[in-house]
């Protein structure tokens, strides 16, 4: 989740503070702010990027794996 997720989700709940809260609602925004970044940072993600180069990489293993397959069945066929 980028910077700019972190912001409108803090936004986000801080405009949902009641409104006898609404004094607080930029401080509680920045609470928001931290909290999420603190909680977010404490997973193990990975970006989108790094997420479709590994896709990416099982592709063209899983073609190869095909491959050997297709390849060993015809040497297994041909002894």
């Amino acid at each position: 989740m980028g910077d700019n997720s972190i912001e409108k989700l803090a936004k986000k709940l801080a405009d949902a503070v009641p409104d006898g809260l609404r004094s607080m609602q930029k401080e509680l925004e920045q609470n928001f702010r931290s909290v999420l970044r603190a909680g977010l940072g404490k997973l193990d993600l990975v970006t989108r990027e790094e997420f479709e180069v590994q896709e990416a990489v099982l592709v063209r293993t899983r073609e190869k794996l095909e491959a050997l397959e297709k390849r060993l069945a015809e040497l297994e066929q041909n002894s």
